[in-house]
């Protein structure tokens, strides 16, 4: 039975959600599976990619085949890394406890990244905001004294003084 790392198209029509799922190949695309792994939206800026790592390697070693897409995914979340750090292993290259850091090094510092990334577009976005609604515009224009009018002080004492 061959077996495929596939994403799963879920959600309303021109709003695509996917489930990163173990499936035979065999089965059609929205259909049965063996095992749900993931989701993916493709919606946001950066796309949120949620993977179980451990499981996704767990089948890769087992021998299942990634898509074009989701290999993509993997290989941005890690999981070949640590297959290709987990072959020096075998190898006996490095112990596995060094491979093991060798991986949360690299996956912190891919986590690093994206969040950088997904701040920097949160910053962009809400500047274009502020642009559009002209709260930019006013912002940044110099600020224009008002004059100072001074009120003459004898009028109102002299109003006083009649009563």
């Amino acid at each position: 039975m061959a077996v495929k790392i596939r994403l799963q198209r879920k959600g309303k029509k021109k709003k695509p959600f996917y489930h990163i799922v173990i499936a035979d190949a065999r089965a059609p695309r929205d259909g049965r599976f063996i095992e749900k792994i993931g989701s993916y939206n493709p919606l946001t800026s950066p796309a949120i990619i949620e993977i179980d790592r451990d499981r996704a390697y767990e089948w890769l070693m087992q021998g299942a085949q990634p898509t074009d897409t989701v290999r993509a995914m993997l290989r941005l979340k890690g999981v070949f890394y640590r297959k290709h750090v987990m072959r020096g292993v075998k190898k006996g290259a490095f112990s596995e406890e060094t491979a093991m850091q060798k991986y949360t090094e690299y996956v912190e510092a891919k986590e690093a990244k994206t969040a950088a990334r997904a701040e920097k577009t949160k910053s962009e976005m809400a500047a274009f905001s502020a642009k559009v609604a002209g709260l930019d515009a006013k912002a940044s224009a110099p600020k224009k004294e008002i004059p100072k009018v001074e009120v003459a002080a004898a009028p109102v004492v002299a109003a006083q003084e009649e009563e």
